[in-house]
């Protein structure tokens, strides 16, 4: 039997695709070319779509979902009643599903039903040009409708997607659970953002990525811990003292109480263990990829190294290898629509430093620049003895950056509190001393690029 329209694929399919019509510009660019309105089964995703391409026709610019709503409102007055309450519901109905998770295959079948379409148009069209011989013409044909419908998708199109320069840009941050640092980045790390903890061995790097991971969760957000130093009990425990506030050594005696806390815990924690060096980006990818096929989204990634990662290509500067670790570590943020934690180890600098600034970051000192918030830890021995620290914001895009925070730190039952900026006067004078030390080192880093 010839298939002449979608209703194969069934009712969820055709309404999907329409939803891509809609929310997919260069999509919708690439199919129309060999769309048909009568592909769609269903008067009213007939007519949703058609609302669509009248408004590009007339405007030149794609509707966006606020568009959209307006158009629906106001503008289905000579449409009978039952159709205005099907495509009505229909688009309340898209707007609450969220994101669809197989749009990928349904890009790829409509495409190719839709093309296969135009084909068979122009290959009957070509039959009758046969008997006059007119090759050049069929070949025109041919050609034309083999070149509908293949990826159009130039980029941003400043005019076409004008529309799309005045929708709210939503970031959803995850709270740090310290006012003071949300205060300063707009609420916490947003996705597709990649922090960074910097800190001396021993200063308590995977302590501070246990935090954040923690007040993650307590918000009920799905949180992805790899690591790639200590066990994926220790990580966890570690989580225990946290949440519950029972410290390292007791949580043997108070099992019960433990569990009655982290059972009402409403995000769900994921910890991986790989070997130092073992695993690289790729092999987070495919994990994250395998925890999607059972239904569990990250919310937020922590990765407890960065510098302990394996690159995907090595290279011949460890510094380009670590470079290119923590762009893509920020590629998976950006691709999983979720903030990523992770940490750098400092150089012999910042061992007793009283405020590590980002000179003090080992090796490659470019990585800083993928990042979108960068904060140092520093404990010195006598603050180890007083649970005491220093934090200093070294980069924010969303905010002001070379704050001083002054910290109480108990590693005992990983508890981290920041507390008032410090109004030393000679905290702040040395601060801003390293930060030009930083502006000059930055500059010396783009003169040997640009002459390598």
């Amino acid at each position: 039997m010839k298939r002449t329209d979608f209703s194969h694929f069934g009712k969820s399919f055709q309404e999907s695709l329409c939803v891509l019509l809609l929310e997919d510009r260069p999509f919708a660019d690439q199919i129309l070319e060999v769309f048909d309105i009568t592909f769609l089964e269903l008067g009213f995703l007939r007519l949703f779509v058609s609302k669509i391409i009248s408004y590009r026709d007339k405007y030149g610019v794609h509707p966006t979902k606020k568009v959209m709503a307006t158009i629906l409102k106001s503008d289905l007055d000579k449409e009978n009643q039952a159709i205005q309450t099907q495509v009505r519901d229909y688009f309340a109905r898209m707007q609450a599903a969220g994101t669809l998770k197989d749009s990928d295959f349904i890009k790829d079948k409509a495409l190719e039903f839709c093309r296969k379409q135009k084909l068979k148009g122009a290959m009957l069209k070509s039959v009758d040009l046969i008997q006059s011989c007119s090759f050049d013409e069929i070949s025109k044909i041919i050609n034309d409708a083999l070149v509908l419908g293949s990826d159009s998708n130039f980029g941003y199109d400043y005019l076409k997607d004008f529309e799309k320069r005045f929708e709210l840009k939503a970031r959803n941050p995850i709270s740090t659970g310290w006012k003071e640092i949300d205060g300063i980045c707009k609420n916490g790390l947003g996705s597709g953002e990649l922090g960074v903890v910097i800190a001396p061995t021993g200063a308590g790097k995977s302590m501070v990525l246990t935090h954040l991971g923690a007040q993650a969760l307590l918000k009920g957000v799905n949180v992805i811990h790899y690591t790639l130093e200590l066990s994926e009990t220790t990580i966890a425990s570690r989580y225990d003292s946290c949440i519950t506030g029972v410290p390292l050594g007791d949580l043997f005696s108070f099992k019960e109480l433990i569990f009655d806390k982290v059972e009402t815990v409403q995000g769900k924690l994921i910890v991986k263990e790989y070997p130092t060096k073992s695993a690289s980006t790729r092999t987070i990818r495919n994990h994250l990829e395998k925890l999607a096929n059972r239904g569990i989204e990250p919310g937020l990634i922590i990765v407890d190294y960065g510098d302990l990662l394996r690159p995907v290509v090595v290279r011949k500067e460890k510094r380009t290898e670590l470079e290119s670790i923590y762009e893509e570590l920020r590629g998976i943020g950006q691709d999983y629509g979720c903030p990523v934690w992770t940490a750098s180890q400092t150089n012999r600098s910042g061992l007793n430093a009283e405020v590590i600034t980002m000179e003090s970051i080992s090796e490659a000192f470019s990585k800083c620049f993928v990042a979108d918030f960068i904060f140092t830890v520093s404990r010195t021995a006598d603050d180890k003895v007083a649970n005491s620290g220093r934090i200093y914001v070294a980069k924010n895009r969303n905010g002001p950056d070379g704050l001083v925070y002054p910290i109480f730190m108990d590693t005992s039952n990983v508890k981290i509190r920041v507390l008032p900026p410090s109004d030393n006067e000679e905290d702040q004078l040395t601060v801003k001393t390293q930060s030009d030390i930083l502006k000059e080192k930055y500059k010396k880093f783009r003169q040997q690029r640009e002459n390598a």
